[in-house]
């Protein structure tokens, strides 16, 4: 509760600081127009069905570019990290992969798919990709290997020793990488919208930079600000849910 205050009170002071800047002049109001008009602005949005659509594309890209991408990470990554060879043989291949960042990838995406959502869904799955797969690696590290000499001197096979060995102690880092993943993937989403031109709050963001609606501009602005924050509230509540058992969020409870 206490946290809740705190972070509503600094919006709030955000806010204020942002109506004082521009109506004293601080910054030209044609390029920062006041929070109350840009409040307005939002409260017009909120009424245009234009809106609301735009926000469920975004919401689509995100969602479903963040499922491929999490699937495809926690299985690529005990694929790799039960099979001691294919560590070692695609080590390098991440490494040269993982730093190229989605946005150059536009190019290439336009090319094959053009300003459509399966664009945003390669740039999306793209980078959200990297971040599970990587959490998953450590995770599989991590391993107590005292634990897993007790597993398999018990007789326990390779799927026994997956269920009950590593993935309960790899768990904390694919809940990690999902967490990143799916602040990462807002983001390209949103990006693939604004450059490309796919449908989405990023594709409404560029119309009204475009035709110089510079209250609607930052109104939308303020939505992605938002959608984030509610991304990361969900994706911290769903970590506390499946690591209930885990140490780190009894902690959190009990403090």
């Amino acid at each position: 509760m206490r946290g809740t205050a705190l972070g509503t009170a600094g919006l709030v002071a955000f806010a204020a600081a942002w109506e004082t800047v521009t109506r004293t002049g601080l910054v030209d109001a044609r390029f920062l127009p006041p929070f109350s008009r840009t409040a307005a602005a939002l409260g017009h949005e909120l009424g245009d069905g234009a809106f609301w659509s735009a926000l469920g594309d975004t919401l689509t890209g995100w969602a479903l570019g963040l499922a491929i991408a999490t699937a495809a990470g926690i299985a690529a990554g005990f694929l790799i990290a039960v099979v001691p060879y294919l560590r070692r043989a695609t080590a390098s291949t991440i490494e040269f992969l993982r730093p190229i960042p989605s946005v150059a990838l536009i190019p290439l995406v336009v090319l094959l798919y053009g300003a459509r959502i399966t664009s945003v869904l390669v740039l999306v799955v793209y980078a959200s990709f990297w971040q599970v797969l990587v959490q998953v690696l450590y995770g599989a590290q991590d391993v107590d290997p005292v634990a897993d000499e007790t597993a398999r001197a018990y007789g326990l096979g390779p799927w026994a020793r997956l269920r009950h060995v590593l993935w309960p102690s790899a768990l904390p880092y694919v809940m990690t990488g999902v967490r990143l993943a799916a602040a990462v993937a807002l983001i390209l989403a949103i990006t693939a919208e604004l450059v490309i031109g796919a449908p989405g709050l990023g594709n409404l963001i560029a119309v009204a930079q475009d035709s110089q609606a510079v209250p609607d501009m930052y109104a939308l602005i303020l939505v992605t600000g938002l959608l984030g924050v509610v991304v990361n509230v969900g994706a911290r509540a769903v970590e506390r849910h499946a690591l209930a058992w885990h140490q780190s969020v009894r902690g959190e409870v009990l403090l």
